[in-house]
């Protein structure tokens, strides 16, 4: 059962992003089976998703224990649209002790600035 327990706690094998864009298209066509429409879809709804959570996350990051669920939804959020960048940043704040929150939430704003940039980008072309 320990053996079982460590492979549980890691932290999953997020890949690199391909070209070093914010976003893995490739893997965003395969989670939504190459329908355009839906790549749009969860494209603007993870958009709006870190729009709300980022905010939260900084208000509540020295005082509340909500920041840990926050990232963690932000975390999945982002892998599934293949924001790798988004998601280690998120898993970083996740697991951030107290002196290292500050600096792992910026980088999780500076990764969500480019996905946005990224997400706007592709929007338009689609």
């Amino acid at each position: 059962m320990g053996a079982l327990a460590k492979v549980i706690d890691q932290p999953p094998q997020l890949p690199p992003v391909a070209g070093g864009q914010a976003i893995d298209v490739e893997h965003l066509a395969r989670m939504t089976l190459g329908e355009a429409s839906l790549e749009r879809e969860v494209l603007a709804l993870f958009d709006r998703q870190a729009e709300i959570l980022l905010p939260r996350i900084k208000a509540d990051a020295f005082g509340g224990a909500g920041v840990g669920g926050l990232a963690h939804t932000l975390k999945g959020s982002a892998s599934s649209i293949g924001a790798f960048r988004v998601a280690r940043a998120a898993a970083a704040v996740e697991q951030a002790s107290e002196q290292g929150l500050a600096a792992a939430i910026d980088e999780l704003g500076a990764a969500l600035a480019e996905t946005s940039a990224e997400i706007a980008r592709l929007l338009r072309m689609r």
